[in-house]
């Protein structure tokens, strides 16, 4: 595991709170590790939005914010179901196959949070993926990726994974009975509904 997938396990896990000021000399301690690979870490986690510049010699764990969980979840509201939409008319035995998988994988006691959000995107985009919109599908995986500190959080600290399940299985269930605006609801229900429980949490 390179560094930056320890880094970004770590901070997913909560091992450094959010608040928490970082600097490359006590990470390279840390981890064992010269600052170099320190240094190209942290400027990827920042670009990712897992870290924040703080002074002029660290970075900072980002606190939990409400507005921009509110936002997010928000965009990913209108996109996906949108990009859901796309690729209905592809989707096949095989897509519908491998997505099932994804689900039984998540269904494994002891995940953390890392392998929970990671898992979680791989679902969703291998439902996404046949619409063949690689433009559209970025900005998806983008947003996703923003939302992932916050998924494996959700998840563990407000176990929601359970509910989470139950609500992907009836999704891919309406994918295969070809019920395209009942999943494309769900769908948005999903993403509505975990984006206003963490809200109301972190508020």
């Amino acid at each position: 595991m390179s560094l930056y997938d320890k880094l970004k396990a770590d901070l997913q896990a909560g091992r450094f709170a959010p608040g928490t000021v970082l600097k490359q000399k006590e990470l390279a301690e840390h981890y064992q590790v010269s600052r170099i690979p320190v240094r190209d870490a942290i400027l990827k986690l920042k670009n990712q939005g897992w870290l924040t510049d703080h002074g002029k010699c660290g970075v900072a764990v980002p606190k939990f914010d409400a507005i921009e969980v509110e936002d997010i979840y928000l965009m990913r509201m209108r996109l996906e179901p949108l990009l859901q939409e796309l690729a209905i008319p592809k989707l096949n035995a095989e897509v519908l196959g491998r997505a099932e998988d994804l689900l039984t994988h998540m269904d494994q006691p002891g995940l953390s949070a890392t392998e929970i959000g990671e898992l979680n995107w791989q679902f969703h985009a291998c439902l996404y993926q046949p619409a063949q919109r690689p433009t559209l599908f970025a900005v998806v995986e983008h947003l996703q990726r923003q939302c992932q500190r916050y998924i494996g959080y959700q998840s563990l600290s407000l176990n929601y994974q359970a509910r989470s399940q139950t609500e992907h299985r009836a999704l891919l269930d309406a994918l295969r009975q070809g019920k395209g605006e009942l999943a494309e609801r769900l769908l948005r229900e999903h993403i509505s509904e975990a984006g206003q429980a963490l809200v109301n949490f972190l508020r």
